[in-house]
Parts: structure tokens; sequence; C-alpha cells
């Protein structure tokens, strides 16, 4: 016989990835898993499906932590990103395609345009092929009303859904040659890998060194990279590729190896169209030891002062 843990654990996986892509967030994300793994071992009676018991429990979790977390995000500093994710736990070749498209920075903040209920359909339906009789069972809706949730939802998505080469080891490569030009300082290499209308956008929430929530065009990318590799170098930082939210990117370490920061790369028709940073450490602390963002930079304007 298999136990409840058993089936639970067999399930943690998707139960993550599907409370992650509602709520964009790791750490709510894993406390919604376990608050419905609470809800699921306290249940006297044995549910027909754990699969569907349990989505169903984790969905609506997320839904009302979304609908509370929205408050928050409208008071934050800066422009809010989801906590990045390295490694998508939960595999489905049949389905690799739409999870990895849901899990980009870019769809991720998309998501973050529609009702936490619309957001919920979207993710069920669209990303995990779950049937409308499944996706009515676990958002408590009629199945009429969540086919109209799903045609909005989807018809919000398309319209703002990003252009991603379809080559990825075109994209990992060219990745890989823009943060070797960074590591090398190479501000010539850095520019003429950028599209010419890039944008840079970081999340410090108010916890970071953030001289604009935006830089556009390339001019103004690369001065910001120019300072950015002449402020890293001077920390001793290391720039580790990794893919982030499924897409090219890096995590930028400082020489104790503690994290700074996280990047995620668009890459369109051969060029970086986004850059997307995280350094606030509230979002990085599921990544590893977090350095102290404010008081590293400090040190590296100091370093840069002396020197000259």
């Amino acid at each position: 016989m298999v136990t409840r843990a058993e089936e639970f654990e067999e399930l943690r996986p998707l139960l993550f990835s599907i409370a992650y892509r509602i709520l964009g967030s790791v750490s709510e994300a894993e406390d919604a898993v376990q608050e419905a793994w609470l809800r699921y071992e306290g249940t006297p009676t044995e549910p027909r499906s754990a699969k569907a018991f349990l989505s169903a429990t984790v969905s609506r979790i997320a839904i009302d932590v979304l609908r509370s977390a929205r408050v928050r995000r409208e008071e934050y500093v800066g422009p809010w990103f989801p906590e990045p994710l390295l490694a998508d736990p939960y595999q489905d070749p049949q389905r690799s395609a739409e999870l990895s498209d849901s899990l980009s920075m870019a769809a991720l903040l998309l998501l973050e345009r529609l009702t936490p209920l619309e957001r919920a359909v979207f993710v069920l339906r669209e990303v995990f092929a779950f049937t409308f009789p499944e996706v009515a069972a676990a958002v408590g809706r009629s199945e009429a009303a969540c086919r109209q949730l799903a045609v909005r939802a989807r018809r919000h998505m398309d319209a703002g859904r990003p252009r991603f080469e379809a080559d990825r080891v075109e994209r990992t490569e060219l990745a890989g040659r823009f943060l070797d030009a960074f590591r090398d300082g190479d501000v010539d290499g850095l520019t003429a890998l950028l599209a010419a209308d890039v944008q840079l956008v970081g999340d410090g929430g108010g916890k970071a060194p953030q001289w604009a929530d935006r830089f556009l065009g390339v001019d103004r990318v690369s001065w910001v990279l120019a300072e950015l590799v002449s402020l890293f170098g001077g920390l001793g930082a290391r720039v580790e590729p990794h893919e982030v939210n499924g897409q090219p990117g890096a995590i930028f370490r400082d020489r104790d190896g503690k994290v700074l920061s996280t990047w995620a790369l668009d890459i369109v028709d051969g060029q970086v169209q986004t850059i997307r940073t995280v350094s606030n450490p509230d979002k990085l602390r599921h990544v590893g030891p977090v350095a102290d963002p404010l008081a590293a930079f400090r040190e590296a304007y100091e370093l840069r002062r002396d020197a000259d």
C-alpha cells in the first residue's frame, strides 16, 4: 500500500510548479505546498484521487495568498519581479514547451496582469493541461465560468507573449558570449550583442543600489553595464552562468561566494533584448547565502575612489 506521505512526495514537484506559477514566489509556493500537505494529512476520508485533491488544494491556497499579496506588490519599491527559479522540479516531456515558456520572467510578469482566478485557470489549463472539469473543481467555479476565464486569460497572454528564439542552443551560446564579455570587462563586446531597443530593469525592492527603475536603449544600457563591470570587478565578484526561470542567465556572487544578484536574459533575433536583474536579498535566500548589496557596493565605490 502506498502511504499518503509517499503519494504526496511523488506529487510535490507538480504542486510546487503550479503554486510557483500562480504566485511568482518560491517561498510562498513552498508554504502553499506545505499547507496542502497538512490539509491532505488531516482529511478523514480518502480522496478518490490524490493528484486531484492536492492540485485543487494547492491552487485554492495560492489564489488566496495571491489576493493578499496584490496589496503588498502595489506598495513595492521599484519594479517587482518574481523570485528567480533556477530549476523547475516538475518535468513532463509532453508539456516541456509550455512548462518552459510559462516559467520565463516575461511570461510570469504577463500573468501578473490577470486576476487571481484567471491566473489559476490559465496555469492549470494551458500549462498543465488539466481538463475543464478538473479546473472547475480546483478553483470552485462552474465549467462554463472557467472556459470564459480561460478565454480572457489567453487573450491577455497572447497579446503580450514574448518572442524567444526557438533554438535554445543558440540562445545559450549568445548568453555565454555576453557573460564572458562582462567577465572580461569587454564593454565593446557587450554592446555589440545588445539590441538597439534593449532594456535593463532591476528589482532591488529598495534594499539594493538602483540608479533608476529602467534603462532603455543601447547607449544607456551600455553605460550601465560599463559601470557594473567596474563595480563588480572591484568586489572580486564571480559570474556563474545559470538558467534563470528557464532562460539563459547568471548568478553573481561576491568574493566569498555570497549571492549579489541574478540576471535573466531575453534573447530575440540573435541579440539581447531585455536584461532583468534581481538584487533584493529577500528574493535570493533560496539561491544561497546572500550578500548585503548596499554594503558590497559601498565597498566597491570606496575602492574605486581610492584607486582614482
